[in-house]
């Protein structure tokens, strides 16, 4: 039976020993998933900058000055060699974004055609194209998309020193639309923006509260793009602490018990002695491949001494 968490619940987790705090995660993640798999997973970025969204940590908006050069829709042929060169990799998860504010109808057919091809390859799949309408969900459905990747950021109330060019009710609207259409949804948050631990709390109760708890629960460390009015203020200020963003993990682990938990953007700068803290505290999914959408990423041999060390294998499919 499904868990309602309320917010003082959730604080509650937060304020635990850390030590008692990553047991009880680690207890739960045991029980709905087989210990020691991770999910492997590597993410393209389709469409590339240009993005009429001014979400304040983001390289590919066109609000902002970070040097990233604008391109159009990859081409079909160019995304299916791609994701057959990441399944010969090793991963086992292809996802594809778009920087996009909306999806626009003259590019589904265009993205149906990648999706088709990526599942027929035998590996899961997962688009992020911004704000889909219920009829765009259903296409992308039947397309064979697996799962639909659409982030809350953050809290409600930090939501506004995050991004102004988008409400908070159209991201939830489209993780609805999503859910209607009978696909997954994947959706998390960027951690180390400036927000408290109050916001942090709030989103995991954003998250655990939404109709259908979703499937996939990314959890990004904030990557500091200089030229982003975020990054440029963390770089300023700092970010969160490490064992802080454990916390975060294992309270997304405890109150969303059944989801995939992502360990997403950001792990260049973490140490294997944290990643592997991660993963105690329920983390199963990482990124894969030499850059995630436009910023670093692990290089294929540092993830293979990280999983030998630790004993992980990937995830049985």
């Amino acid at each position: 039976m499904r868990q309602l968490w309320d917010k003082d619940e959730i604080a509650e987790l937060f304020d635990l020993p850390f030590m008692d705090l990553v047991l009880r995660a680690s207890e739960v993640h045991r029980y709905y998933f087989p210990a020691n798999e991770i999910q492997l997973s590597q993410l393209l970025s389709v469409k590339t900058g240009g993005c009429a969204e001014n979400c304040g940590y983001c390289s590919q908006s066109a609000h902002f000055d970070t040097g990233l050069k604008a391109s159009r829709l990859m081409a079909v042929d160019t995304v299916l060699a791609e994701a057959q060169k990441a399944k010969d990799s090793g991963a086992q998860r292809f996802c594809m974004g778009a920087a996009w504010r909306d999806l626009k109808d003259r590019d589904v057919p265009a993205l149906a055609a990648m999706i088709g091809g990526v599942k027929a390859m035998g590996l899961e799949t997962c688009a992020t194209l911004g704000m889909l309408r219920p009829d765009q969900a259903v296409a992308l459905k039947e397309a064979g998309l697996d799962y639909y990747n659409h982030n809350l950021d953050t809290s409600p109330e930090y939501y506004d020193q995050v991004v102004t060019t988008r409400t908070y009710q159209e991201r939830l609207d489209t993780l609805q639309a999503v859910a209607d259409a009978g696909m997954k949804t994947c959706c998390g948050g960027i951690m180390g923006m400036g927000e408290s631990r109050a916001d942090r709390v709030s989103f995991l109760h954003q998250l655990a509260a939404l109709p259908v708890p979703p499937d996939s629960i990314p959890i990004n460390n904030l990557v500091a793009v200089a030229g982003t009015p975020l990054g440029d203020k963390v770089a300023r200020e700092g970010g969160i602490s490490g064992l802080e963003f454990v916390r975060t993990i294992a309270a997304a682990r405890i109150v969303c018990p059944r989801s995939m938990v992502r360990l997403s953007a950001g792990r260049t700068e973490m140490s294997e002695e944290l990643q592997a803290l991660c993963f105690l505290a329920g983390a199963n999914s990482i990124f894969v491949g030499d850059t995630l959408l436009t910023t670093p990423n692990p290089q294929p041999g540092t993830d293979a001494h990280m999983m030998r060390e630790l004993g992980l294998r990937p995830m049985t499919m």
